[in-house]
């Protein structure tokens, strides 16, 4: 039998589901819903489409990555708007989780593999929210312009099942394959986070300006300057 244990519902640091701003945004996106299901929907659709998804501005420190700052910013790639559906969730009490997956992305963009110098995307952030006594998965990452755009069908959900990506796009093509798996997460692992970023991207860090230096809680950012 499945469960949640309070630190599902109590906010953290990146979970800041206590903002004032955080519980004014997922009130006025819940609406009139009465059940935790429907309240669910109603918070997933808002951050899929209301969120837009851009994955080229890597949020990496302690004080970018809070729920509360990413609301601000109205824009992140996958691992924020994971992490703002989770506090959108406590927010009006939905026990909420976070898990990371790799994956293979066979139609991204050639100027986004040529950034990672990878087509594997590393801690992918996918939702988990406890509802009618069941953890169910979601992935809020693409708006539905985004999947016009490249000719995927946008990912639903119903509150009841786990809405993963496609394996395939519309024409039958490869799109999204799951290769990897980092685990569930009760708040954003952020040191974790970025040791598996300068693990499998380090040509994106400056090591000649980091090599010994601890920046933002002792976690080396990208293309810090030495202070």
């Amino acid at each position: 039998m499945q469960s949640f244990g309070q630190e599902h519902l109590n906010p953290t640091f990146y979970i800041d589901s206590d903002n004032a701003e955080i519980v004014a945004f997922a009130n006025k996106h819940v609406g009139s819903a009465k059940t935790d299901k429907d309240k669910a929907v109603n918070l997933y659709y808002a951050v899929r489409d209301g969120f837009r998804y851009n994955p080229y501005n890597l949020h990496m420190r302690a004080k970018e990555v809070t729920a509360s700052a990413l609301l601000k910013v109205g824009e992140g790639h996958c691992i924020d708007k994971a992490i703002f559906l989770a506090a959108c969730a406590r927010a009006v009490g939905i026990p909420s989780r976070l898990e990371f997956a790799d994956v293979k992305n066979h139609i991204s963009s050639e100027k986004f593999v040529e950034l990672l110098k990878s087509d594997i995307f590393a801690m992918h952030g996918i939702t988990q929210l406890f509802i009618d006594g069941k953890w169910v998965k979601c992935t809020p990452a693409f708006n539905k312009e985004l999947c016009a755009l490249f000719n995927v069908q946008p990912l639903e959900f119903d509150g009841e099942t786990d809405s993963m990506f496609h394996e395939f796009d519309k024409n039958k093509n490869k799109f999204m394959e799951y290769v990897g798996q980092h685990g569930v997460f009760d708040d954003f692992p952020r040191e974790y986070f970025v040791a598996v970023m300068v693990l499998n991207y380090p040509h994106l860090f400056d090591y000649n300006r980091l090599r010994g230096v601890l920046v933002d809680g002792g976690v080396p950012q990208p293309e810090a300057e030495i202070r």
